[in-house]
């Protein structure tokens, strides 16, 4: 029977912790790169490695994530869930103790392959810990501790910096590490394992698969051309993983889950989900810095009337799930968004404080009620024995969803904009044109060169309005209330 008791909310906090930390551990550091360079005397020749502090991050944490689902599924996701919390903490302490560049992204990277557990796992766990009428709102609960941890990484980041130095970025992670370990290892339970071993071939084709996307979309957009080769490499080793795992007896995906159209059909929507929502959190600080002359602190905490807004829609999207049903809820959420996405298209240089925060925060609503049910229609139709390899992909198809759309969106946005700039004719100064007839020109130029900005951005918000209603598609076909039932039943 599965349990509703007060240990399952006592584990399900310890498991929280841990989502919220590794989610603002994706973050984090982007306020501290300055001292981080500083600190370790990277000169401006190397600032393209030091990037590598944030791309590693994300590296180790897209590749992980589906052979460690996998590895939840055979040896147990509580077992998991505490090996690679400790991980995350042994990651931690050597990002605190690094001493040079290679060593502090070396340990970002192990950092971020603990912590790439972290989310689908935990997400399992719910999956037995409580019923069907509980999930969906722990569930919407656990979208929402990982939104707010993306969001707040930055925030936290720059405090921890002003106040005492990077390195405590990670040696606070150091205690916190230990009580969510501790209150997972006391209070929640193990779930029913998957029979079979691991498919250790299958396993390397994914992860190298996805590291030859991860680096091709995390490439400058002058350099994209460059990375065509590791894009042919993405979809010949993905092709051979196919290949595997259709041959394998032990698949680390069992590739009969995507005829089932609640999976299939959840994990698309959630990666139309994750291109429409990275360029909506692109954008809005990039419009607000250039259209709206805002300072960038301004910029960033107008990004927070959607950030705010998402955790609130996720909380309440779990609660609806068992009322209005899966699709209905996730239908209703990609609307609000599309909506909000598309009233943030008509924004001009004159737009008010009220309009921002109405389009931003229902944009923002509607991404925060689509967590919960795709989530549950993913889980419910994998199966408990396939639980944590399913979360693994429900999340790493978002993520690459978010890889693509910010690659996408600064190839088409770049182009687009080159492309308009390049009709307005340059104001040369004129033999014998007075000094006031020049700078009238020059005035002229410059607000054409800010509504070709602006309609780019307007288009773009548009576009993402647009990806929104094609997932709506896709939700059509999740999963009901009565297949959570019966999973809850079985």
């Amino acid at each position: 029977m599965i349990s509703s008791t007060r240990n399952s909310y006592v584990a399900m906090s310890g498991l929280s912790i841990g989502i919220f930390i590794a989610a603002l551990d994706q973050t984090v550091v982007v306020t501290a790169l300055p001292s981080v360079i500083s600190d370790l005397s990277v000169s401006f020749t190397r600032l393209n490695e030091a990037a590598w502090i944030v791309t590693g991050y994300l590296l180790g944490y897209t590749v992980a994530m589906p052979f460690l689902g996998r590895v939840a599924d055979v040896y147990g996701h509580r077992r998991t869930y505490l090996a690679c919390s400790l991980m995350f903490v042994a990651g931690s302490l050597l990002c605190g103790v690094s001493r040079d560049l290679y060593w502090l992204i070396g340990a970002r990277m192990l950092q971020a392959v603990g912590g790439g557990a972290i989310v689908p796992v935990a997400v399992a766990i719910a999956g037995y810990e409580f019923d069907a009428r509980r999930r969906g709102l722990v569930l919407g609960a656990i979208g929402a501790i990982a939104e707010a941890g993306g969001v707040l990484g930055p925030l936290y980041g720059a405090f921890v910096v002003e106040h005492l130095s990077w390195r405590w970025i990670f040696y606070l992670n150091l205690p916190i590490g230990l009580l969510m370990i501790g209150l997972t290892y006391f209070f929640a339970r193990e779930g029913r394992r998957s029979s079979g071993a691991l498919d250790f071939v299958g396993a390397a084709l994914i992860s190298a698969s996805l590291a030859a996307l991860t680096i091709g979309l995390s490439q400058e957009a002058d350099t994209f051309a460059s990375s065509t080769p590791l894009f042919v490499a993405f979809l010949l080793l993905f092709a051979l993983f196919v290949l595997a795992e259709s041959r394998a007896s032990h698949p680390l995906l069992d590739l009969r889950l995507f005829t089932r159209m609640a999976f299939s059909s959840g994990i698309a929507a959630n990666f139309l989900v994750g291109v429409a929502l990275i360029i909506a959190m692109v954008d809005v600080p990039l419009m607000a810095t250039t259209i709206l002359q805002r300072s960038p602190l301004d910029g960033g905490l107008m990004l927070v009337r959607l950030t705010a807004a998402l955790p609130i829609g996720a909380i309440v999207g779990g609660m609806l799930c068992q009322r209005t049903g899966l699709r209905a809820t996730a239908a209703s959420g990609l609307a609000v968004s599309a909506t909000g996405l598309y009233l943030t298209a008509q924004w001009t240089s004159q737009v008010d404080e009220w309009r921002i925060t109405r389009d931003l925060a229902l944009a923002g609503v509607g991404f925060g009620l689509v967590i919960a049910p795709i989530t549950s229609s993913v889980l419910s139709s994998a199966g408990s024995e396939h639980s944590g390899t399913a979360s693994a992909y429900v999340t790493v198809l978002r993520t690459i969803g978010m890889m693509v759309g910010l690659s996408a969106l600064t190839s088409w946005g770049l182009g687009r904009f080159n492309s308009l700039v390049g009709s307005i004719p340059l104001p040369l100064p004129i033999d014998g044109e007075a000094t006031e007839a020049f700078q009238q020109r020059l005035q002229v130029y410059q607000q054409e060169i800010l509504q070709a900005t602006n309609l780019v951005f307007n288009e773009v918000f548009l576009a993402a309005a647009g990806v929104c209603l094609m997932a709506i598609i896709a939700v059509l076909f999740l999963g009901n209330r009565a297949s959570l039932q019966e999973l809850a039943e079985s």
